[in-house]
C-alpha cells in the first residue's frame, strides 16, 4: 500500500493567534505508525480552551465540537503548530476555531494543514451551571 501524496505547503495564518506547539512521540501512534486521531482532538481541545479562558475568566466547559477535518496524517516527530481565533461570543458560550500544522521533521520551515476544527466553550459556575461571560479581553 503507498502513501497518498502530500498536499503543498501552506502559510501559517497571521490573523489567528499561536496557542500551543507540541511534538508528537511514539506512544502516541495508531497501528499504523500515525498519530491517533484522538490524540490529535485532545490538543485541539486544549489548543482551543486558550483564547475563551481569557473571556471566560473562570470555569470553562467544551460543550461542542461543531466540525473536526483531519486532513493529512500527523507523524512521529512533526512540530505541531496550533492556531485558534474566535469566530463567535455569546451570552455564556464562545465558539473558537483551530488549525493545526505540521513542519515534518526533515523539512523543517515548510508546513502543512494537518487538522482544521470549531470548537464551542461554555463559562461554568462552581455548580457546572452556564454563566455569563464576564468581560471582553484587551
Amino acid at each position: 500500500m503507498s502513501t497518498p501524496p502530500e498536499r503543498p505547503e501552506v502559510e501559517l495564518p497571521t490573523d489567528q493567534t499561536l496557542v500551543l506547539k507540541v511534538i508528537p512521540m511514539p506512544g502516541d501512534c495508531n497501528a499504523n505508525g500515525d498519530i491517533f486521531g484522538g490524540w490529535v482532538m485532545a490538543q485541539v481541545d486544549m489548543a482551543g480552551s486558550v483564547l475563551p479562558a481569557r473571556y471566560t475568566q473562570g470555569r470553562m466547559a467544551t460543550v461542542a465540537v461543531n466540525e473536526f477535518i483531519f486532513k493529512q496524517p500527523v507523524r512521529v516527530g512533526d512540530i505541531l503548530s496550533f492556531f485558534s481565533k474566535v469566530t463567535r461570543i455569546g451570552r455564556t458560550s464562545i465558539t473558537v476555531k483551530v488549525e493545526v500544522f505540521a513542519e515534518r521533521y526533515l523539512t523543517q520551515g515548510h508546513y502543512h494543514k494537518v487538522t482544521e476544527a470549531s470548537l464551542t466553550y461554555v463559562a461554568i459556575d462552581e455548580e457546572g451551571r452556564p454563566r455569563p461571560i464576564p468581560k471582553t479581553p484587551e
